[in-house]
């Protein structure tokens, strides 16, 4: 389909005329009233008591509930180990970072329920508090959960192959010890929830609006909370939703306290985050601590690698953690051949705001480290950082890594020979050597990266030892359904239930339906918004892991065809032909060697819908249908703890380059050079946004965004003033992009994901240029993000280190 479609994206029209559909701009429910949240103002205390009695006495106000009214109603959330870290949507026993929720007020408007929650009284015991990963893991550090043994929420150890031997017969041992930041790719618009508790004769049943983009395995976790069952839980998600990048996953504890809330008022209840609470207490990436170690032969060939992972995940294992620690189990070792691995994985608890999903999420952490570590193997053999790359890549596909990952397809000799040659290489160095010879730092960065999509995830299950893994409660699956029908006039409709964020998912399902049904594409429709009572999904369903180019579009394909299928049957009637001579094609069907003997696609439709009894036997009178795209290349995990981690596995060749201005330290980015392949490109357009938006996050975590909290625990980044993000001045370097297609076997389309390749590599290019740059000066660079701050106190460290040695 490459180059076939190019239309416009047909979810613009709406937006940039004001005309989107948002959360905050609906009223689904009359006598809807208006929650307020009170927080926590403490990191880490004892709640000994709450005083609700002023604020339920204040005029408006219809229902305040606290933690006595969330432990006599609910039940903690599931949690995917059996660690006894419970987490409730408020704090219960404890309040274990600032901005907890702690109470709710429902009054008629806003303004009335912010002035009765600062009535609330609140007694605290407070205790001491716990930052960052390393400070967690020490023997005598705070402890978050009294029941828990320690702050470590999982530990799992797996080895495959010969590691031990590999490392023995090592020309070069290779070690680095890195950090990656806690940051969120903040989305335009904060959660929003609308909740209508209601009772009934067959029980309470719960029907809820919210931004939230999935995954849909919430959807269970909120029943499970709620202590009702799943079908009893009705979801809406409106069409517009202002950016989520994963963030939006960590709405549900919300929807569930605000379905609480709604019961005791008696009315529906709607809360509409502010920017404050949302930089305070949503979500983020964890940050992650992490060494590795490489066997290198005397080629400069990566023969075995050790990766010790350990995963802040803030003050709860909040589902779906640890997810962040295994999404990237299947390509642990990226595009190289390393037989052998060994991997220890470790989520701690600390006085931090709880994490989950975030653009590219696993994959920033895990290719920063690997990436850097690549680097140091140069260094160690004297050769250049690409040529020991290109000496380590796959070359044959499919290849199987030794965590169960099946890469379907790939030339990713190819990709990195083109994104040097269009950085032009040789002229960046010769930059770099003018720079130099000034006195200034230039660099040049490489990052490569695996990128996959249509995530499998029965990788959740690997945080459990396999020993304790009930038979037949295996988790795995990348399905996705689509339903399409076919009106009276020969219109067409799919329903997806991938829940885009603004990706376009209605530009390209409708291309792929017209094409397949030989229609225009304004004969197409599709709906997008969200109602889990009638649009088609399962646990697996949402916009997260690249799902909509492999999985979604599949399943549109196969619907499609069983469309197409039918419509031919009753063709064939109205044109005395077999079916299959027929083909759909220019909004007809007909003859495949005899165009002139045709039909209106419309009017052999209507025989479907008016005259059923005319269709040839065993032809049924339906014009939908439901796929539901099941790939049986994703399993469960193994008894020996392999899995196939993604259904796909596209590739990222990235190259940046960087100048310091030896004065203000200040880092700007000189020229970008990414080259994807993600397979089959359905549309270029919407790859290239891609790319450019996963391009404009990663500079964020790179250079910018960081959440970070003072050692008493309270937050030092809860504004847009100390948490920055970058803007198109920052963007608007030399950018290059370029693509190789590699289509997968396994869809078929033969189309892979693409919305978090760069989100992924950039920041370890970034990285690796900013050391290039740095090299004369002897500084390393080890952690994220970078900015003129943190290379002055890098280079202030290095000549106080120089000072003492001399």
């Amino acid at each position: 389909m490459t180059g076939k479609w190019t239309p416009s994206r047909i979810e613009d029209g709406p937006l940039v005329t004001g005309r989107g559909r948002f959360l905050d701009d609906m009223d689904p429910l009359p006598g809807t009233l208006v929650a307020t949240v009170v927080r926590s103002t403490q990191p880490h205390a004892r709640i000994k008591g709450v005083d609700l009695s002023r604020a339920r006495a204040h005029p408006g106000v219809a229902a305040v509930i606290g933690p006595d009214e969330v432990l006599a109603a609910l039940k903690p959330f599931p949690l995917s180990t059996g660690t006894p870290m419970y987490y409730y949507p408020t704090g219960t026993d404890k309040v274990r970072f600032v901005g907890e929720p702690i109470a709710v007020v429902v009054a008629g408007d806003r303004y009335t329920a912010e002035d009765a929650a600062e009535l609330v009284a609140i007694d605290y015991e407070p205790l001491d508090a716990v930052v960052g990963a390393r400070a967690a893991l020490a023997p005598d550090a705070p402890r978050l959960h009294d029941k828990a043994d320690s702050n470590v929420a999982t530990d799992r150890t797996f080895s495959f192959g010969e590691v031990d031997e590999a490392f023995a017969e090592a020309a070069h041992v290779v070690e680095g010890e890195y950090d990656f930041p806690r940051y969120s790719s903040v989305p335009m618009e904060c959660y929003s929830v609308i909740a209508d508790w209601r009772e009934g004769a067959d029980g309470p049943s719960v029907e809820t609006w919210a931004n939230f983009h999935g995954p849909f395995t919430m959807v269970p976790v909120m029943a499970g909370a709620l202590g009702i069952p799943t079908s009893k839980v009705r979801l809406h998600v409106p069409a517009d939703i202002g950016g989520s990048f994963g963030i939006k996953a960590g709405i549900y504890p919300y929807v569930v306290l605000m379905a609480l809330a709604s019961k005791h008022s008696g009315t529906p209840v709607r809360w509409t985050e502010d920017r404050i609470e949302h930089l305070l207490a949503s979500s983020s990436g964890a940050d992650r601590f992490m060494r590795f170690a490489a066997a290198v032969d005397a080629e400069g060939r990566v023969t075995a690698l050790k990766a010790d992972l350990v995963d802040n995940v803030g003050a709860y294992l909040r589902p779906p953690e640890p997810s962040t620690l295994y999404r990237c189990f299947g390509n642990i070792t990226g595009p190289y051949t390393i037989g052998a691995v060994q991997i220890r994985a470790r989520a701690v608890v600390t006085n931090s705001m709880p994490t989950g999903l975030n653009r590219g999420f696993g994959g920033q952490q895990l290719y920063f480290g690997l990436e850097r570590l690549m680097d140091a193997v140069a260094t160690a053999t004297g050769l250049d950082v690409v040529d020991v790359r290109k000496r380590n890549l796959i070359s044959g596909f499919p290849y199987e890594t030794p965590t169960g990952g099946v890469y379907d397809s790939g030339d990713y000799h190819a990709a990195v020979e083109l994104a040097v040659k269009n950085a032009d290489l040789g002229e960046l160095r010769a930059r770099q050597d003018a720079a130099r010879a000034e006195g200034a730092y230039y660099g040049i960065g490489v990052g490569l990266v695996v990128d996959p999509s249509g995530t499998n995830i029965g990788y959740v299950g690997l945080a459990t030892p396999s020993e304790q893994r009930k038979p037949g409660r295996d988790k795995s699956g990348s399905t996705e359904h689509v339903r399409i029908s076919v009106d009276m006039q020969g219109l067409v409709t799919v329903m997806l239930g991938s829940v885009p964020q603004g990706q376009g998912h209605a530009t390209v399902a409708r291309q792929i339906a017209a094409d397949r049904l030989g229609l225009p594409v304004e004969a197409v429709r599709v709906v997008i918004d969200m109602d889990t009572a009638t649009t088609p999904w399962t646990v697996t369903s949402g916009s997260y892991s690249s799902r909509f180019a492999p999985l979604v579009t599949s399943a549109v394909v196969q619907a499609a065809d069983r469309i197409a299928h039918t419509v031919r049957a009753a063709a064939s009637v109205m044109l005395d032909l077999p079916p299959e001579e027929l083909e759909l094609a220019e909004g007809t069907v007909r003859h495949r060697d005899d165009p002139a003997r045709a039909v209106q696609f419309r009017h052999a439709a209507g025989v479907v819908h008016w005259d059923p009894g005319a269709l040839p036997e065993g032809t049924s009178a339906r014009l939908y249908e439901e796929a539901a795209f099941t790939p049986r290349e994703v399993r469960a995990a193994t008894q020996d703890d392999r899995i196939n981690s993604s259904l796909c596995y596209g590739f990222v060749a990235e190259l940046v380059a960087v100048k310091i201005d030896p004065d203000t330290l200040e880092i700007s980015v000189d020229r970008v050079s990414s080259v994807h392949d993600a397979g089959t490109v359905l549309n270029q357009q919407l790859l290239d946004g891609q790319v450019y938006g996963a391009l404009a996050h990663a500079m964020g975590g790179a250079m910018y965004e960081e959440f970070t909290y003072a050692e008493s625990g309270q937050p030092t980044s809860g504004t847009f003033l100390d948490y920055l993000c970058p803007t198109s001045a920052e963007t608007g370097y030399d950018l290059r992009t370029d693509h190789v297609v590699s289509p997968s076997p396994l869809t078929p389309l033969g189309a892979k994901g693409s919305g978090e390749g760069s989100s992924m590599s950039f920041p370890v290019a970034l990285a690796n240029a900013v050391a290039d740059a740095l090299r004369p000066s002897g500084v390393e660079i080890m952690r994220l993000p970078l900015h003129g701050e943190v290379l002055h106190q890098l280079l202030s460290s290095e000549k106080n280190t120089e000072k003492e040695l001399s």
